[in-house]
């Protein structure tokens, strides 16, 4: 017999698996849009929405923020332009570009109902949907696709988590899949096989191993590794992988997956520095997501938020600390972009949220709402009554996608 090549390989197991994956691919559902992809992106740590979207117009701005201040456009190391007030932090150029290309709505003065300063309830707050940490122990995302399949009368899975664990936004009772690069060292194709044979007799065993076949096959095709030996996953390695997913005709529609590192207590920077090296890292990614995604991009949203802000005014060691509302970003070629859509409270000492916060004006849910209901094409009923419940005061954002 001759060598089988990896990819060969894959799609001969998958083969002899009692034919349950005929061409080496998961089943994935297609419902409302079937050409939508939305990717949901958590910035674990709590994102500075000061600096990252700096508001040099406010003339309390630059007093408050002293050595972490961005200058106005224009300046060395000055704030990116967009709309004379607002300006975007300068490693922050792809979504500066996106901007122009009206592929960017940024949002500001932002959260969710939780209003103490816990990373830990914070972040189960953003994915859990309601206005309590603990509350449910399911997340909206879950929720909104759980609705859509049964709206659907399908069952198979619409969603794709990356990542070394599913976060609780995607936990719920929609089937969804994961991927995440193994931490063992490479098997040769003579062990796969042997283990293909091993388990092609049980039901369950078979099909966990054309599942994981299938899913590597399908983050290969996006240029990433195989196995990944002992090390965390890193940033590009997700993106790459969630492109491979969703620009696939017969893929997930939505992704998710996390960011982390913006818990900025000490030397935050400022056009320099810990936090600027982050955002680089973090709008590279994106602009690679978008390449990686090609035509798919065109019917793409990817959301990014964050559990709350930052303090508006900097701390004794040249950082911020804990704060309530902040900044959230929502680009793609599907979305209508080139604007702030803000209800700007001011930064005066007064306008400060309990004397040290941006006061939050918008509702997150209102967001979430606004992207499920127009590019996922979630009900009204089941957004109030099973996604958001008890959000009635979070009105859905219009007009956020292009007709």
């Amino acid at each position: 017999m001759r060598t089988l090549k990896r990819r060969e390989f894959l799609h001969a197991g998958a083969l002899a698996l009692g034919g349950a994956f005929l061409t080496s691919r998961l089943a994935f559902a297609r419902t409302g849009n079937a050409k939508s992809r939305f990717v949901f992106i958590v910035m674990r740590g709590a994102l500075d929405g000061l600096a990252a979207v700096p508001p040099y117009g406010d003339s309390d701005y630059a007093g408050l923020r002293r050595e972490l201040a961005l200058k106005a456009p224009g300046s060395p190391g000055g704030a990116l332009p967009v709309n004379g007030f607002f300006g975007l932090h300068p490693s922050l150029t792809f979504l500066h570009d996106s901007y122009s290309a009206r592929e960017l709505v940024v949002f500001h003065a932002i959260a969710s109902p939780y209003r103490e300063r816990s990373h830990f309830d914070g972040q189960d707050v953003l994915e859990n949907g309601s206005s309590k940490a603990h509350a449910v122990q399911t997340g909206w995302l879950n929720r909104a696709l759980a609705s859509l399949q049964s709206g659907h009368g399908q069952s198979k899975e619409l969603g794709v988590a990356l990542g070394q664990n599913i976060p609780l936004v995607m936990r719920g009772p929609a089937s969804v899949t994961s991927w995440s690069p193994s931490k063992l060292a490479a098997l040769d194709e003579d062990t796969l096989e042997r283990i293909t044979d091993l388990y092609a007799g049980d039901p369950l065993l078979s099909a966990r191993l054309a599942d994981a076949l299938a899913a590597d096959a399908i983050a290969d095709s996006a240029g990433m590794p195989i196995q990944v030996v002992a090390k965390p996953m890193r940033y590009t390695e997700v993106v790459r992988a969630a492109a491979g997913f969703l620009r696939r005709d017969d893929g997930p529609q939505v992704g998710v997956f996390d960011t982390t590192g913006w818990d900025t207590h000490a030397n935050e920077g400022s056009a320099e520095g810990q936090l600027a090296g982050r955002l680089a890292a973090l709008d590279a990614g994106l602009r690679a997501l978008k390449e990686e995604l090609g035509p798919t991009w065109a019917d793409t949203a990817v959301l990014l938020a964050t559990e709350f802000g930052r303090t508006a005014s900097t701390n004794g060691t040249r950082g911020t600390d804990h704060g309530t509302a902040t900044a959230a970003f929502l680009l793609g070629g599907a979305v209508q972009g080139g604007r702030v859509l803000a209800d700007w409270p001011g930064l005066s000492s007064r306008s400060l949220y309990q004397g040290r916060d941006l006061k939050p004006t918008t509702d997150l849910r209102s967001v979430l709402k606004g992207v499920l209901s127009e590019h996922l094409l979630v009900s009204s009923s089941a957004l109030e009554n099973s996604v958001f419940p008890n959000s009635a005061d979070a009105r859905p954002i219009k007009g956020l996608f292009r007709a």
